[in-house]
């Protein structure tokens, strides 16, 4: 049973440092277009703040997270853009609040559960250490999103090593998704972390493999960047479609991201 008191620290640092980014922010800025289209900072920020809300309803109340999914399945194309649309027409300060409330809700929570705890979510179950490994992902991508919008480079931390383990975990849902059936045997991955540390997933023996940085693997898997943008290495037929593929969270892909050359 996976121990979620490391992942949730690592949650709210990695919280915080983007906090940091938005909170001095002028509040024109925060209409500043990101690379998902469609989406302000306003926007990526009101999406934490929504999901980390309905994350909340799930560990808290599942009957009316039960009513929400239910909600989401009449409107799956317009769902999560709608809910975004209505946070970022609020006032900077308060959609800056509104999210700072919610994932200080949502940690409590978490922290609070008893070991063994599972949470219905859309299409699966969570445990405690998952659904914060979740939240993690969600707010390092949406980050980097809007550190792209405001032309700033975030450092990379070790924290990537939860991003890149639910990225490797979700290897056969991202065939799922597509309608593919994944391929049969596990493959070996082996990425550089920011601080030079090997992190290793996989069969040491699998012949096929995919090697590289940490931060270009999760920057590919949770779709903020184009494979070509990326030093990735694949071994193998079926990693090599794997690359061009991988996403690290549940749900349609969306958009590819265009090369930058």
């Amino acid at each position: 049973m996976a121990d979620p008191t490391y992942v949730l620290s690592d949650l709210r640092d990695e919280s915080q440092d983007l906090d940091e980014l938005v909170s001095g922010l002028a509040d024109d800025v925060w209409a500043t277009p990101t690379p998902a289209q469609g989406w302000t900072i306003a926007h990526q920020i009101a999406h934490l703040a929504w999901t980390d809300g309905q994350s909340l309803l799930a560990v808290t109340d599942p009957d009316a997270f039960a009513r929400e999914v239910a909600n989401a399945m009449t409107s799956l194309d317009t769902y999560v853009d709608e809910a975004a649309e209505q946070g970022a027409a609020l006032p900077p300060p308060e959609l800056l609040a509104r999210w700072r409330s919610s994932r200080a809700q949502l940690a409590a929570a978490l922290t609070a559960q008893p070991p063994g705890a599972r949470f219905r979510w859309y299409g699966t179950a969570m445990s405690t250490a998952s659904m914060a490994t979740g939240r993690l992902m969600e707010t390092w991508a949406h980050g980097e999103d809007i550190a792209d919008a405001l032309a700033v480079r975030r450092a990379p931390t070790d924290r990537l090593r939860h991003v890149a383990r639910i990225s490797v975990r979700a290897r056969d849902h991202t065939y799922a998704v597509r309608g593919l059936e994944p391929p049969a045997e596990e493959f070996r991955v082996e990425l550089t972390s920011p601080t030079g540390e090997l992190w290793t997933y996989g069969p040491e023996d699998a012949p096929q493999r995919v090697t590289g940085s940490a931060l270009d693997f999760c920057l590919l898997a949770t779709r903020r960047r184009h494979r070509a943008d990326t030093a990735l290495v694949a071994e193998g037929k079926d990693a090599d479609h794997w690359l061009d593929i991988a996403q690290a969270f549940a749900g349609p892909p969306g958009q590819d991201r265009e090369p930058r050359g």
